[in-house]
């Protein structure tokens, strides 16, 4: 098995371990390319392109595709809109639902390819514009509001805390890390929450000091997060309060900003 593939299927499960059991640590979404670094009759152990992140996922969920293929960057920039009718179909005349923020690889005149795989794209894609981030992020976050929460999640049929931010930030052109402990590494500091703009990015920690929560501010007094779902949450200096259960969940650490 040749280590260049990509993802076929709409969302993939990725797991800590090569079973179906196994705890499901990210998602894989439809273009997303991977190296194969291990396989069994089953399983393959991969490390994501986008964000380097590592884990199990069943094989059948890959396409093979050449190393050319796999690193031709100018061929990876169109992305599934921000819209719940994401449509492609296949050669056999199969319907594939994409959630946004999927890649459309070898985009051109209304078809994408995976390898030589073809797929006729229903919906218009788009290339996200890092310089419209400001102008776009308030409405990417908002259209996953009610989105369920799922650990691993990446996609509006489940969704983290740290994949919700990713996406939203992927989707307005912004590259983020995968899980909340490595997006607090980037960027900026914002001293002061009075500071914090729409866009910033607050991090939240538990009793040992680790961050274990992170949310897209969306002012300086209101954020919005994935926690039971995407929802919308004031926010002051000691944390998020959650207004349904009348006390604060998650105590505040750090705020940064990233564009």
């Amino acid at each position: 098995m040749k280590p260049y593939h990509v993802c076929r299927i709409a969302v993939a499960p990725l797991r800590s371990e090569p079973s179906d059991r196994s705890e499901i640590v990210s998602t894989l979404l439809f273009g997303d390319r991977v190296l194969v670094l291990e396989k069994t009759e089953k399983w393959c152990f991969v490390k994501t392109h986008y964000d380097q992140y590592e884990g199990w996922m069943d094989h059948k969920q890959l396409q093979e595709i050449t190393e050319a293929q796999y690193e031709n960057e100018q061929q990876y920039q169109y992305l599934s809109a921000v819209n719940f009718d994401n449509r492609l179909v296949d050669e056999a005349g199969t319907v594939y639902y994409l959630s946004p923020g999927s890649t459309l690889p070898f985009y051109a005149d209304g078809s994408c390819y995976l390898g030589d795989t073809k797929f006729e794209v229903k919906t218009s894609p788009f290339i996200p514009k890092p310089t419209e981030f400001y102008t776009q992020v308030e409405a990417v976050a908002k259209f996953f509001l009610n989105s369920p929460y799922l650990w691993g999640g990446r996609s509006f049929f489940g969704i983290d805390c740290s994949g919700f931010t990713q996406t939203v930030y992927k989707l307005c052109g912004v590259k983020l890390r995968r899980d909340a402990s490595q997006q607090v590494e980037q960027g900026e500091l914002v001293d002061f929450l009075a500071s914090a703009k729409l866009g910033d990015l607050a991090f939240f920690d538990n009793e040992e000091g680790k961050i274990t929560h992170v949310g897209l501010m969306l002012g300086n007094d209101k954020i919005i997060h994935s926690a039971g779902k995407v929802r919308i949450d004031p926010i002051d200096n000691q944390g998020i309060f959650n207004t349904e259960l009348d006390r604060y969940t998650h105590q505040l650490r750090v705020i940064k900003r990233l564009n």
